[in-house]
C-alpha cells in the first residue's frame, strides 16, 4: 500500500472518545507529608495534619523572627511563648500553671527557659514558700511592647478587619482547642496500649 493510499488519520479520530474522558473518576490529590498514614477512613485527617506541621513550622519561624525585629535575636520559640505568657494579664504565674495553660507536660524544659529569660532580665522569679512565682520584668515588658509593634505592623495588617477573617480565624481557633483534646484523649489512648 502506497503512502496515498495509506488511511488519513484527522484530528477527530486521534482523540480519545468524550465519554471515556468523562467516565474516569476524578481522584482527588491529595496533600500529605505521610502517604502511608493515609486512612480510607479519614483522608481528611492526614491532610489537615500536614497543614498543621506546615503552619507550626511557619509559626515557629515568624515567633522567632518577630522577636528578632522586636530586639532579640537569641530565643527560641518556647522562649518567645514562655515570655509573651508570663506577661500575660500582668499576673505572676507559678511553673505548674505555666505549663498546664501551655499544655506542656516536660516541666525541665520550661524550667529551664524561665531560667534563660530571667538571666537574660526579662523575667523576674521570687520564692514563696515552696513555690517560685515568675513576672515579667520592665525589660521584659518592654520589648514584649516592640514585638507588639513588630506584630501589628507585619501580621495584624494584613488581616482584614471587616470581620469575616476574624471571624473566620475564631472558628479556626474553636476547632483547633477540640482538635488539641481529641489529641491529648489518644495520647492516653496510646500511653496504655
Amino acid at each position: 500500500m502506497s503512502k496515498s493510499a495509506a488511511p488519513r488519520r484527522t484530528a477527530r479520530s486521534r482523540r480519545a472518545p468524550a465519554a471515556s474522558i468523562e467516565a474516569a473518576p476524578v481522584v482527588p490529590r491529595l496533600f500529605v507529608s505521610s502517604s502511608h498514614l493515609v486512612s480510607p477512613r479519614s483522608q481528611q485527617l492526614s491532610e489537615f495534619e500536614f497543614g498543621l506541621i506546615l503552619a507550626s513550622n511557619a509559626f515557629s519561624r515568624w515567633v522567632v523572627r518577630c522577636m528578632a525585629a522586636a530586639g532579640l535575636k537569641d530565643l527560641s520559640t518556647l522562649d518567645v511563648l514562655l515570655l509573651h505568657h508570663v506577661n500575660h494579664r500582668a499576673r505572676e504565674k507559678k511553673l505548674a500553671d505555666i505549663c498546664f495553660m501551655l499544655n506542656i507536660e516536660d516541666t525541665h524544659v520550661v524550667s529551664y527557659a524561665l531560667k534563660k529569660l530571667v538571666g537574660l532580665g526579662l523575667v523576674q522569679s521570687e520564692k514563696r514558700g515552696k513555690e517560685v512565682v515568675f513576672a515579667t520584668s520592665v525589660q521584659g515588658q518592654q520589648l514584649i511592647d516592640r514585638y507588639r509593634e513588630v506584630r501589628e505592623a507585619c501580621l495584624v495588617a494584613a488581616i482584614a478587619g471587616e470581620g469575616a477573617d476574624n471571624a473566620k480565624l475564631g472558628e479556626l481557633a474553636a476547632f483547633l482547642r477540640f482538635l488539641s483534646g481529641m489529641y491529648d484523649q489518644a495520647a492516653r489512648a496510646a500511653t496504655s496500649l
